[in-house]
């Protein structure tokens, strides 16, 4: 589904962000790039909930739990982890990176990795720079694809069958050639 800006699609819709705090100058960037990219499609500035964590190793615990309590369509996640002389780096970027899928998994709700992991400060800027990468406003709007996608499955969703499981309706595995 393509979002136009002021998307009635999205007004309604309640938006959690966890952000980072360390690496502040390229996090703030992201942040403010999300929230101008949400308004732009319609979300209501009271409908989005904004937390900050230390670091990008944190965003995973915020992202579930914020997820969990079931008050948000969508949860997106920013940060900024960029390479140094010793292998922290590729543990908070691969602890980051699987915590995040597992809380999404865990909560059925879109988490979106909005975390940058980049060699240099330099690529990390560019990447948050609205003008450039805007990876900021690429994760608002992935959010609200994710959210509008997901809805459209549980549209497509048939009732339970004998066993209890939820199946498509046969045109959807038909038009796939299966």
């Amino acid at each position: 589904m393509k979002l136009s800006p002021k998307s009635r699609a999205a007004a309604g819709l309640r938006i959690g962000i966890v952000a980072a705090k360390f690496n502040q100058s390229v996090t703030g960037k992201l942040l403010s790039s999300c929230l101008a990219g949400l308004s732009k499609h319609g979300v209501k500035d009271a409908n989005i909930h904004v937390v900050r964590v230390p670091g990008a190793f944190e965003i995973p615990l915020a992202a579930r739990t914020m997820a969990m309590t079931k008050r948000f369509d969508a949860v997106i996640c920013l940060g900024a982890v960029i390479r140094g002389d010793t292998p922290h780096f590729d543990y908070i970027c691969s602890a980051a990176s699987r915590g995040i899928a597992q809380a999404a998994l865990d909560a059925g709700v879109p988490i979106i990795f909005g975390v940058l992991t980049t060699e240099t400060v330099a690529q990390a800027v560019e990447r948050a720079d609205p003008e450039k990468f805007d990876r900021g406003g690429d994760a608002a709007k992935s959010a609200l694809d994710m959210v509008h996608v997901l809805r459209q499955i549980a549209a497509m969703a048939s009732p339970a069958d004998e066993s209890g499981v939820t199946l498509l309706p046969k045109r959807v595995s038909r038009r796939h050639g299966r």
